[in-house]
């Protein structure tokens, strides 16, 4: 049977990741996680004290990596790394070496080879216009920011970590900016991309959604 694809895109904290890991596992599909790599990326460069301007040096890295995604972390090189890459230090760090056409080149094809062989729900800012653009469903998620805000400062309390909610919806915002003017893959809606806003949904509602337009393009396959 011809591999099945869902590409979900979205800015911080519209709840791609949520959905698209409950999507998976509801489908028994494997969940693609693409921004904790280029989260892991920025932690690794970090460590290493790689300047994250220096753009060959962090390709050079991304190349060493070995990415290993689990249902809620994921590995480089068999170090697990969870709660340590969801920092708002990280966050900006991964957005910096975003914009990298060498690093994303780098890592657009270890998520291509994960994809390859397997049916998959990928979630990222450019997975329908970029990674997957002939995935089967492409889902595009928002949110207002002030409900993004939120949702990341529960998240960081939940967690045990300090969180301004003022400061939140500041970074959300250069986020958002920083995403969507970058010069390699942009954060877009794909043009054949199904626009759904969180802010008044509940994630069940979302995920609900979304189940049911997977099972009508799988049973159009029949």
């Amino acid at each position: 049977m011809k591999r099945f694809l869902v590409a979900i895109d979205g800015p911080a904290g519209a709840g791609k990741s949520t959905v698209a890991r409950q999507v998976a596992k509801r489908l028994g599909l494997v969940y693609i996680d693409t921004g904790a790599m280029y989260r892991a990326l920025a932690w690794k460069a970090l460590r290493d004290n790689i300047p994250l301007q220096d753009e060959e040096s962090v390709t050079r890295l991304a190349e060493s990596l070995t990415f290993t995604l689990h249902p809620k972390g994921i590995s480089i090189n068999g170090q697990y790394l969870s709660h340590e890459i969801r920092t708002p230090e990280i966050s900006a760090a991964a957005s910096t070496i975003a914009r990298m056409l060498g690093v994303r080149r780098v890592l657009v094809n270890k998520q291509r080879e994960i994809a390859e062989k397997q049916n998959v729900v990928m979630d990222g800012r450019d997975i329908g216009t970029n990674v997957l653009p002939h995935a089967d469903l492409k889902i595009f998620l928002t949110a207002s920011i002030e409900e993004r805000a939120k949702r990341r400062y529960n998240e960081m309390k939940a967690k045990g970590l300090p969180a301004d909610l003022e400061q939140l919806k500041k970074e959300i915002r250069e986020r958002d900016d920083q995403d969507r003017t970058r010069e390699h893959a942009p954060l877009k809606q794909a043009d054949d991309a199904l626009l759904l806003d969180t802010t008044h949904r509940s994630i069940a509602e979302i995920v609900e959604n979304i189940l049911q337009l997977c099972r009508n393009k799988l049973s159009n396959r029949e």
